[in-house]
């Protein structure tokens, strides 16, 4: 007789979706926020970029900082503190604007603090997802966690509106604080049972603090199919933020284009993403086939967001909305199958070497893009840069592919 497969929903499951599904709404809104806060305040664009550059700093070194913490105490616990911790923060602000009081320096402060509190709830959260998943619910699991981004950046036109009528940005940051207070009371209602927790009852020296980063290094350079996907995921996000830091530039260049139709066109593949993880939920992909799913999504994506800008606007649309349906699919072989794969007492460790290395990519595309944009043709850039990623994509990804189908065809 076969055995019914475990529900995915079960009480930990619904309230760790919960919590993370409100404190990513939270997140959304602060980033928003901050930079219309500086905005508003300085008049100053680049008063208004060198925010975003200090709130993107620490993601290069609190993810990789934290692993071997995170692999040794409560990740559960680590994520409810830090959303008290942002509640707190963000209703410190609502008083402040309150009372009139705004300084510059004070601003940067508050975006270091986010950034690393950001950077550290995303390890620890990647971290302890997988713990509340029941068995062959992988996939289902992260087409609900695919979804969570689309929603919550959908919330941020909203917040625009809201302000736009009420020309005061303090009640979104009292907003953003009663967020992430129900976030923080969900997450310390879950009880799971945190393996990795054993044997770590000991004091915690910076020894042993050392040994355990070691450890993860040798771990992940020992692993040759994690490396390949961490290799092109670098490239791939160097090129995403490139040619996301010169889209808004072209569209407000363009007469026949504007912002507004920026907005609707990024709308589209936050949609696409959206349908695609519902559809994914119900769907299984055949198990030896995962890797060549995800580099055809590699590589026609790359056709397409590197073409799109010659089209026509309905074109423009319709194709972001493609390219946010099967990237939903890679999202979920990708992040399901290296989660299953990593032992849980080192994925922390490797959910922060990763991040890291992908913020690098994210730090450095931008910077490239924007000394480019100077000078060259935009579209021209953008092509140039997905023409990478496809190459990347097939001298990285393709080339290890002994390796990486070791990851991703696994039945789980």
């Amino acid at each position: 007789m076969e055995t019914a497969k475990p529900k995915l929903w079960t009480r930990n499951f619904t309230l760790l979706t919960a919590g993370s599904t409100i404190s990513m709404l939270g997140n959304a809104i602060a980033g928003f926020s901050l930079g219309l806060l500086i905005l508003d305040y300085t008049k100053s664009t680049f008063l208004y970029a060198l925010t975003m550059v200090v709130y993107n700093l620490p993601k290069v070194v609190m993810p990789v900082l934290s692993g071997p913490y995170l692999d040794r105490f409560s990740r559960r616990k680590t994520l409810y503190s830090l959303d008290f911790v942002s509640a707190v923060l963000y209703l410190l602000m609502f008083f402040m604007l309150q009372g009139g009081f705004f300084n510059y320096a004070v601003m940067l402060f508050v975006c270091v603090l986010v950034g690393s509190l950001d950077s550290v709830y995303q390890v620890a959260y990647e971290s302890f997802y997988p713990l509340l998943i029941t068995e062959g619910n992988y996939s289902k699991a992260y087409s609900i966690s695919s979804m969570i981004y689309p929603l919550s950046a959908m919330m941020v036109p909203v917040a625009a509106h809201l302000y736009e009528r009420t020309h005061d940005i303090a009640p979104l940051f009292l907003f953003n604080a009663v967020t992430f207070l129900f976030a923080g009371a969900a997450e310390m209602m879950i009880r799971a049972d945190e393996s990795h927790l054993l044997g770590s009852a000991k004091a915690y020296s910076l020894k042993q603090y050392g040994e355990d980063f070691k450890a993860g290094i040798g771990y992940i350079q020992s692993e040759k199919g994690l490396l390949v996907i961490t290799a092109y995921f670098f490239v791939s996000t160097l090129v995403s933020s490139a040619a996301g830091t010169l889209l808004m530039p072209y569209f407000k260049a363009e007469p026949n284009l504007g912002v507004e139709l920026y907005t609707y066109v990024m709308g589209c593949s936050l949609i696409g993403r959206l349908i695609g993880g519902s559809v994914h939920y119900n769907f299984k992909y055949p198990t030896d086939k995962k890797f060549l799913i995800a580099m055809g999504v590699y590589l026609v994506s790359s056709v397409i967001e590197g073409s799109y800008l010659f089209l026509p606007v309905v074109a423009m649309m319709v194709l972001n909305f493609v390219s946010g349906f099967i990237c939903v699919t890679s999202f979920n072989i990708r992040i399901s199958s290296t989660q299953n794969y990593v032992p849980d007492g080192l994925r922390a460790r490797f959910n922060g070497s990763f991040q890291m290395i992908c913020t690098l990519g994210t730090i450095l595309g931008g910077l490239i893009a924007g000394a480019l944009g100077e000078f060259l043709p935009i579209r021209g850039i953008i092509v140039c840069c997905y023409a990478l990623c496809a190459l990347a994509a097939m001298l990285i990804m393709f080339r290890g592919r002994r390796h990486v189908k070791l990851i991703y065809n696994r039945e789980f």
